[in-house]
């Protein structure tokens, strides 16, 4: 019997057709698509680096070191891509911008449900973003999900036990659904991991970098929202860069930051 399947390209294999037609600007003006291109392709970043993330989870529970410390390493330059995605954003002046804003209606980066999970892995637990996704959307329902699930510290914290470190029960067990509170237990933890100077002491490094990574992607999104509208409301009546500024200079790993004047 004749195989009638069309033969694989690099069109379909990388579904170009619904990739390249995904791009549909609601007004004339030349910068919306620059507009709409950056953030899908932040939304695809988004989606790899968490597609990453929970692969390290899965690493760091399996004990498996070397692949864990690789796989920090991608995402962290990652992180310098999306990072420098805004350069190019920064080309658009206020004035182009404006000249599509009111086209995007309700429309609002505070409705990315893949930011909001990338959140739930640093370990985020702000139930209030439930808010920006209707009741029964699919959005919301996986950003409740992530909620549900081990943050990255749990996982490091997980791993640090499987390399013989001796971590408080309380700590192994927790309630997933709570906030993360900094431990003096497991700082002592971390104080012992460090002085051991071992491949443990880079994997924890290596979340210190993730950690500045995040903040420093939050810092240059807050300045490239300041110098396009200012303090102006953001779309969607969200509180634009007050609210933004409110979320600068969180660690999402503070037991990390504390040891370091004890190093």
């Amino acid at each position: 019997m004749d195989d009638h399947r069309a033969a694989l390209t690099y069109t379909s294999y990388l579904a170009l057709d619904e990739l390249l037609a995904a791009q549909r600007p609601r007004s004339d003006e030349h910068d919306e698509m620059l507009f709409i291109i950056i953030h899908q392709v932040y939304e695809l970043w988004f989606k790899q680096m968490a597609h990453e993330l929970v692969f390290l989870q899965g690493r760091l529970h399996d004990g498996d070191t070397a692949h864990a410390l690789a796989t920090i390493r991608r995402v962290l330059t990652i992180l310098k891509t999306v990072v420098a995605q805004i350069d190019v954003l920064e080309t658009m002046t206020p004035r182009q911008f404006l000249s599509f804003r009111s086209r995007l209606e309700a429309a609002s980066g505070f409705q990315s449900a893949q930011f909001r999970e990338l959140e739930m892995l640093l370990g985020s637990r702000n139930r209030g973003v439930l808010g920006h996704h209707p009741p029964d959307s699919p959005a919301r329902a996986r950003i409740a999900e992530a909620m549900e699930r081990p943050t990255l510290f749990d996982s490091l914290l997980r791993y640090l036990a499987t390399q013989g470190y001796d971590l408080p029960k309380e700590a192994l067990e927790r309630d997933l659904t709570a906030a993360w509170e900094a431990s003096e237990d497991v700082q002592r933890v971390l104080l012992q991991v460090y002085r051991d100077d071992g491949e443990q002491a880079q994997v924890c490094e290596r979340f210190v970098d993730l950690d500045e990574g995040f903040q420093e992607w939050r810092y240059r999104h807050v300045k490239m929202i300041e110098r396009t509208i200012g303090d102006k409301r953001g779309t969607g009546g969200s509180s634009g860069a007050e609210y933004l500024r409110k979320t600068l200079f969180k660690p999402a790993f503070p037991d990390l930051w504390a040891i370091r004047e004890r190093l």
